[in-house]
């Protein structure tokens, strides 16, 4: 039963009180990042606060990572901005709702294990990129309308008002954690800083002021959208890149926080979560979202390692949403915006500066442009994907230049070529060259005991070669070569020599049955 239902590990200690007040302190810096992220979907505030409480509790409570914090995000509301404008938010909640299936199908795939695919420099692109676009982010809050509307920077007192408050923050969170634990840095520094306001009555920004946050409980709504063909291929494009991006940024957020914990999560299980986390989310009327790394970084930070403290986070946003709003839309935004700079800077990976000069330079070109397209285009996605690439072709190219072949003519007048390296489509040519047909004796054979051949491009070009050698009617042996080899080659029978015993049996990617 406990393998069954092992959603809690009853045996972990558990720190009550560090959880809860992580849980709190998480609470209180989602809301304004909650509102300010729905805002840029074009939605309300409450889309994005209600898809914050679903998505937290659902995570929490399911997910592959205790002490991981999700919610509505930038990524995703960058996503589905385009498709609320043009068609509301009811095709919206249709795409999420679609999104979370997606998401689920990869999970029940066991496609979580992909991550692994990306590589350490694109990781430290994307948090870099991550780090750099929240900071960037709280630049806006020194800004005020003017009378057009538009935003301009402060001047004068308000400007140095507000900036004090920022520091005052900043220096708590900072110099607290040196002098004690007992409490989170960051719970200490909004009630300072509320404090400060209240009692020298500061006329500042408040979270009020960005928007309201009161409502009641998430109500259950199905999306007022046609149920046809039509639908789907609209809101699918949509549905596949939020997907895309949630388990992206959900993963690897997953392995930061498996580093920091020293411990590990379950990827497939935090996709499936995610999915049905995304469900709820478009049935009560949120917006999605994903795992956020700001975030899940403050609760790590405050000492978070279970469950509890994503779960009290989620309920405590509830509670504040349904009757705390009058006192939390008091709370100070200069608070806030200290708290997250702090997570800004504590997310930014500082030792992937120091490791310029003894990373590889196709590494650091890597690094840098993942980081470039997160902070320009903000499409996290899309960043993690041309790292990859990138990443791929310099492997390929890498391993293209490792194919050798040791040749050597036995006392029977026999040559032997001893293939070392991946056979692949990179590779081809090299092998190829490697070869004298014409000048061969009467009888050549070519070992592959070192080498694998790893795909149908490489099996081509074992084939088109003992063709080359059947036409000069020379007699070719292809010796350690996998089953799978041996039956894509169009001559097997008349030219390969089977050694039961030694031959591998490796698969070969390819491309047809």
């Amino acid at each position: 039963m406990k393998k069954i239902f092992n959603l809690f590990d009853f045996s972990q200690k558990v720190d009550y009180k560090t959880e809860v007040l992580a849980g709190l302190t998480v609470a209180l810096a989602l809301i304004p990042e909650a509102v300010a992220f729905a805002l840029i979907a074009g939605l309300s505030p409450l889309t994005g606060l209600y898809a914050a409480f679903v998505m937290g509790l659902i995570t929490s409570i399911f997910g592959g990572r205790p002490g991981m914090i999700s919610g509505a995000t930038g990524a995703v509301a960058v996503v589905i901005v385009a498709l609320a404008i043009s068609h509301g938010p009811e095709y919206v909640f249709a795409t999420v709702v679609l999104a979370g299936l997606i998401q689920v199908l990869a999970g029940v795939l066991r496609l979580g294990k992909l991550i692994r695919l990306v590589p350490h420099s694109v990781i430290f692109g994307f948090v870099n990129g991550l780090a750099i676009i929240i900071f960037m982010s709280q630049l806006d809050q020194f800004k005020t309308p003017n009378a057009a509307g538009e935003l301009e920077w402060m001047t004068g007192t308000p400007l140095y008002t507000y900036l004090g408050l920022v520091l005052t923050a900043i220096l708590i969170i900072w110099l607290l954690p040196k002098l004690t634990k007992v409490v989170p840095a960051t719970l200490v520094a909004i009630l300072v800083v509320f404090g400060i306001v209240a009692s020298l009555g500061i006329d500042t920004r408040t979270v009020g002021d960005i928007a309201s946050i009161k409502g009641g409980f998430p109500p259950f709504h199905i999306p007022m959208v046609p149920f046809n063909l039509d639908t789907i291929m609209l809101i699918f494009p949509y549905a596949a890149i939020m997907a895309g991006v949630g388990l992206i940024e959900s993963l690897l957020t997953l392995n930061i926080i498996d580093e920091i914990t020293e411990t590990r999560g379950s990827g497939n299980k935090e996709c499936v979560a995610q999915g049905g986390a995304n469900i709820l989310s478009g049935f009560f009327s949120g917006m999605g979202g994903c795992a956020m790394l700001g975030q899940s970084l403050i609760n790590v930070s405050s000492g978070a390692r279970a469950r509890l403290s994503g779960i009290v986070a989620a309920v405590s946003l509830l509670i504040f949403i349904m009757f705390g709003s009058s006192v939390i839309e008091l709370l100070p935004m200069a608070a806030l915006t200290g708290l997250m700079i702090m997570v800004a800077v504590g997310t930014f990976e500082w030792a992937s500066l120091r490791t310029f000069r003894r990373m590889p330079k196709s590494d650091i070109l890597v690094m840098v442009l993942v980081t470039g397209v997160t902070v320009v285009l903000h499409n996290l996605a899309l960043a993690v994907l041309i790292g990859v690439i990138i990443s791929a072709l310099v492997f390929a190219w890498d391993n293209a230049k490792r194919i050798r072949a040791r040749k050597r003519v036995d006392e029977e007048g026999v040559k032997h070529y001893e293939i070392y390296g991946p056979l692949f489509f990179g590779s081809v040519q090299a092998f190829n060259d490697k070869f004298d047909v014409l000048n061969d004796p009467e009888e050549v054979v070519i070992d592959f005991s070192e080498s694998r051949i790893v795909d149908m491009s490489g099996i081509e070009a074992v084939n088109k070669l003992t063709e080359r050698y059947h036409k000069q009617g020379k007699k070719l042996h292809l010796r350690h070569l996998s089953s799978d080899c041996r039956a894509l080659l169009n001559k097997a029978d008349a030219i390969i020599e089977v050694n039961i015993l030694e031959d591998p049996t490796y698969k070969v990617v390819v491309d047809k049955v």
